[in-house]
């Protein structure tokens, strides 16, 4: 009988990639998102730089911050 080891997440696999790509890419269109409801104005500048962001953790701190900024380029403040 063969044994399934799982080689995702953690193992730096094709479909590891895949997923993080899908994972970030889905964060920064969400932080855009709030941004949108909230009115706030969303330069392309800024649009460009959410979106091409690829670290978790910068893109929770963004969301974070899209929940309460007065402008889009709040976002970075403090980088």
């Amino acid at each position: 009988m063969a044994v399934y080891t799982p080689n995702f997440p953690g193992g730096g696999s094709v479909m590891e990639e895949a997923w993080r790509e899908v994972k970030t890419e889905g964060k920064a269109e969400d932080i855009l998102r709030v941004l949108e409801v909230r009115g706030v104005e969303v330069p392309d500048s800024v649009r460009e730089q959410v979106m091409s962001c690829t670290d978790p953790a910068l893109l929770g701190t963004w969301f974070d911050r899209s929940l309460t900024v007065e402008t889009a380029e709040a976002l970075f403040a403090d980088e």
